[in-house]
């Protein structure tokens, strides 16, 4: 790893002394006030200046302008003004190099980013926040921003964040750990509709959704797995669903030898490059009143809109594949709509027009 020669300069006069943090910058400014004390105090008692010009003696002595002293100096004065060149000399230096390193190295501008994006999260509301940018994050995010769907990005590590920033300029994103709170509620975990615990380590994950469920016992978790003794776990720490990737792959490939037809099908279907067929959960708090608790026949969604239910999840959460017509959409339940992106788009605009008629026939 190359090393700048800022931080080279700064192990060789400093050491483990951290230059570019605030503490180096508030030592550096009390070095230099504790050094306009004692010079001003030394010219006042050495050679009896009263306090404006032991003030000014030390003020040129200490920016070395080199102008005519108030009064000549005693020989201990010249040796006390020779002290307090050199001495001060070593505080410039470090001063400059705190400075310098604030500077260069980022910090300043950094902390202007941290208050910018907290400004910026403390704006949204029914996000995503998804903790940890790996290779499952960032799946996630490539897919949630081809979406447009509102998220916050949570990871410890800094190398992450920079290569998360460089690829997605405006989205949103938080540095930490995501098990703690504080981390939490920046990235606004009050107000998320769902988070994402998508870490390496299936520890970190329930330690995510332990502290998750404790700051917002209404938000949907959903968290991966990598052991499965891990999943009972992760679902006693409040996680609403728990995904197993290698699991899903291995199922997928065996899929492809004993069903490889329905599989293409549904990878086609799935894949937005390829189809313009897609999915739609329609809720029961999705609807307008007067179309709640009303059956499939009643809401004409296939004679209206093209779009076929092809799925029900009862209040249960049960699943039933290809409900009858006379199955009702009621408080916790949600219709599983397939269709293209026309039939899609039609089926958003036909719940107003639906409850109109309904309403009006009643």
């Amino acid at each position: 790893m190359k090393v700048s020669i800022i931080q080279s300069i700064k192990r060789l006069l400093f050491g483990k002394i951290s230059i570019g943090t605030t503490s180096t910058m508030r030592r550096a400014l009390w070095l230099f006030g504790l050094s306009i004390f004692v010079s001003t105090s030394g010219y006042m008692l050495i050679e009896g200046y009263d306090f404006i010009d032991a003030l000014y003696m030390t003020v040129i002595t200490i920016s070395t302008v080199g102008f005519t002293e108030v009064e000549p100096l005693s020989d201990a004065g010249r040796l006390f003004t020779s002290i307090l060149i050199l001495l001060n000399i070593g505080i410039f230096a470090y001063a400059l190099y705190a400075f310098t390193d604030y500077v260069i190295e980022g910090d300043i501008f950094k902390k202007m980013q941290i208050r910018v994006m907290k400004n910026r999260i403390a704006k949204l509301e029914d996000h995503i926040i998804i903790c940890g940018y790996g290779k499952y994050g960032e799946e996630i995010v490539d897919n949630f921003t081809k979406a447009k769907t509102p998220f916050v990005i949570i990871d410890i590590a800094e190398e992450r964040i920079e290569y998360f920033r460089e690829h997605h300029k405006d989205a949103f994103y938080v540095q930490g750990d995501a098990s703690q709170d504080e981390v939490l509620l920046q990235a606004g975990i009050e107000r998320a509709k769902t988070l994402i615990a998508a870490l390496p380590d299936d520890t970190d994950n329930v330690f995510t959704v332990l502290t998750t469920r404790e700051l917002n016992p209404n938000i949907n978790i959903i968290s991966r797995a990598s052991n499965p003794k891990t999943q009972k776990k992760l679902k006693l720490a409040g996680a609403n669903h728990t995904i197993m990737p290698e699991q899903i792959g291995g199922f997928y490939m065996s899929a492809l030898v004993t069903k490889p037809g329905a599989v293409e099908f549904f990878s086609f279907v799935t894949s937005e490059y390829e189809s313009d067929i897609g999915f739609e959960e329609v809720r029961f708090d999705d609807v307008p009143l007067a179309c709640q608790c009303r059956t499939i026949a009643e809401l004409q969604i296939r004679e209206k809109t093209g779009c076929n239910v092809i799925g029900y999840k009862s209040p249960n959460s049960h699943y039933m594949i290809n409900p009858p017509s006379d199955t009702s959409l009621l408080h916790g339940s949600s219709f599983i709509v397939l269709g293209n992106d026309r039939q899609l788009k039609r089926l958003e605009k036909h719940w107003e027009t639906i409850a109109a008629q309904i309403s009006k026939e009643s």
